[in-house]
Order: structure tokens, then C-alpha cells, then sequence
């Protein structure tokens, strides 16, 4: 007996989160990772996930795809608790495309996907439109009958990708999706999210391309020390948090140390938040070791996500566990 399916992602009617948790924990031995995390994802939005080296990312993604059950707390997908439904049901609501890549290396591109879906349920003609559709849009037409281990990293990347949006579930996560992806892959991979986000697929997704997140207009969740500790849309989280930056290079020999800023990749930049660049500058200019420094650039670097992340982390751009901090494995 065939199963019904539908090309078009459930809907859940039953409320306006797609996603919800509250006090998950997790613990490995006398370690506790997650210390009891509450989230809501609406539906039919992009959240982007981000957090510190070790904050539990990669374990509250478990916990929330049913791969690592919590010590306690609620989890619901789409109206699911992925430990109480049977897996073959759960399966069909998520679609989950790990960081580590889950193709098969001697099948061809298109038996890949036409694979996977006939796994979802799929009939054997659906498994192939299927296929045929996520070829074209992820451009690898070219590539349809070519083996997968003999792809660039960005096409595998992107077949990866497509095989965890097969069955067109209501709820996607992607870990980040676009690592060691070319410029076209990255492209097309964004542009697949976007479209799906349109049609009402929730996705949640990890990246340490912040610039992804601005771009796709996600909504944030912060998750530090165990828990979320902010989260709200792209416009609130820059309005609250994102800060004006400085940075100033120099011709020849860079100062000695300025009180309150610092070097990092050859420029001298401000340690702190900055409220005012142009009274940062001209604070600046009166130390005492400025007087004899060549200045070749001055930079104001508008608030964006970066410096968004930063004042939510408390670290500095030259801080490498915080400019890195998002991947957290």
C-alpha cells in the first residue's frame, strides 16, 4: 500500500509556532550543556541559531530532531514530540542536513535524491519529479547521472543539501548548510532557503557566515551559557545591539598601546562599544602616542549583525573565540 504525500509542506494549524521547547536539559556525565532552553519558532520563518564554541548548539539540534533525547523539559514540531511519535511519522515532518555530508558516493546525483525520497514515502514517479526538480533548482543538471564522490565540494554540498529538503517537510534544519561551499553553491543553497521560507517551511539553521543570516532577514536566537538568552527578529536584535565601529591603519610603524583600543589584523580598533565614532576619533587623536603615527585610513563601520553579535557576546572583533564563536561544534 502506497502512502498519501503531498509536494507541499504540512500545515499545522494549530497555532502560530512551528517549533516550541521549554526547560530542555542535557547533561553528558557531570558536564550540563543545555540548562534549560525555551524557544518558539514561528512558522514559516528562518531562525538562525548561534551561539559560542560549546555552547550546545549541535545538542539542542539533537534534542530537537529526535537523535538525542534531554534529560527533561517539552519538545513540539509541528504539533510533535519526537520521542512519542514513531519515527517513520516524525521523519516526514523534519528534514535535517548536518554539517558532515550524507550522500552516496557511487550513486549518481539524481539516484541520490530519487533514493531519498522513495525512503519519505514517495512513489517511484514522485521520486523522480521530485529529483528532477531539486536538480534544476540547485543547479547540477549537468551533473544528474555523475557518481557523487566525483563532485566538487560544492556541488556535494549542495546535493547534501537538496536531500534534506526531498520530501519538502514542514520543518527544515540546516547545520550550517554553506561550509566549504563555492560562491555558486552558496548562492543557489541561500535562494532555496528563501523560496522555502516563502512557501511556510520553518528553518533553522547555523551558519558562521553572519552575513547569510542578514541577508535571508532571519531571526536570531542567542543560545549562551545553556540557555537563549535573546532572541527576536533581525530589525530587533540590530536596533538593540549592533554598534558603530572604528578602524585606522597606519603607514610604517603602528603606535604603542592606546588605552582602550587595540590591534587586530593590522588595524587599531576600539575594545569597547563605540556610541559615537566621530568623539571616539577625536578622543583618539589627543593620545599622546598618536602625535607621531602616519595615519593611512580611517574606517567607520556601520552596525550590521557582526558588531550585533559582538555586543551580545560581550567580546571584540580581534577576540578569536569571539570572532569564531558561532562555530560550535
Amino acid at each position: 500500500m502506497v502512502r498519501r504525500y503531498t509536494l507541499q509542506p504540512a500545515k499545522n494549524d494549530s497555532g502560530e509556532y512551528a517549533l516550541s521547547c521549554r526547560q530542555v536539559r542535557k547533561s553528558f556525565g557531570s558536564r550540563q550543556v543545555l540548562k534549560g532552553v525555551d524557544l518558539e519558532v514561528r512558522r514559516g520563518s528562518i531562525l538562525g541559531l548561534l551561539g559560542r564554541n560549546g555552547a550546545g548548539k549541535s545538542t539542542l539540534i539533537s534534542a530537537l530532531t529526535g537523535l538525542g533525547e534531554p534529560d527533561s523539559g517539552h519538545i513540539t514540531v509541528e504539533g510533535h514530540n519526537p520521542y512519542r511519535t514513531p519515527s517513520r511519522i516524525f521523519g516526514q515532518v523534519i528534514g535535517l542536513a548536518p554539517q558532515d555530508l550524507g550522500i552516496y558516493p557511487h550513486l549518481s546525483v539524481r539516484d541520490n535524491l530519487r533514493g531519498m525520497a522513495g525512503l519519505q514515502g514517495l512513489s517511484t514517479k514522485q521520486s523522480s519529479k521530485r529529483a528532477d526538480e531539486l536538480i534544476e533548482l540547485m543547479g547540477l543538471g549537468s551533473q544528474s547521472g555523475t557518481a557523487a564522490e566525483d563532485l566538487s565540494g560544492g556541488q556535494k554540498r549542495r546535493l547534501h543539501t537538496a536531500m534534506a529538503m526531498v520530501h519538502n517537510p514542514p520543518v527544515l534544519f540546516l547545520d550550517e548548510p554553506t561550509v566549504g561551499a563555492d560562491v555558486e553553491a552558496r548562492a543557489r543553497i541561500l535562494n532555496m532557503v528563501k523560496a522555502m521560507s516563502r512557501q511556510g517551511t520553518t528553518i533553522i539553521y547555523t551558519t558562521h557566515y553572519l552575513k547569510e543570516l542578514e541577508e535571508m532577514g532571519a531571526d536570531l536566537a542567542f543560545l549562551i551559557d545553556g540557555r537563549i538568552q535573546v532572541q527576536g527578529s533581525l530589525q530587533e536584535v540590530l536596533h538593540k545591539y549592533a554598534r558603530a565601529s572604528l578602524r585606522i591603519s597606519f603607514v610604517g610603524q603602528t603606535p604603542g598601546q592606546v588605552p582602550g583600543w587595540q590591534m587586530a589584523e593590522g588595524f587599531l580598533e576600539p575594545d569597547h562599544a563605540v556610541s559615537s565614532p566621530e568623539q571616539e576619533l577625536a578622543r583618539l587623536l589627543q593620545e599622546p602616542v598618536m602625535k607621531e603615527a602616519r595615519l593611512a585610513s580611517i574606517t567607520i563601520v556601520q552596525p550590521d549583525i557582526e558588531s550585533a553579535y559582538m555586543t551580545v557576546m560581550g567580546t571584540s572583533s580581534s577576540d578569536p573565540a569571539g570572532s569564531r564563536a558561532w562555530e560550535d561544534r
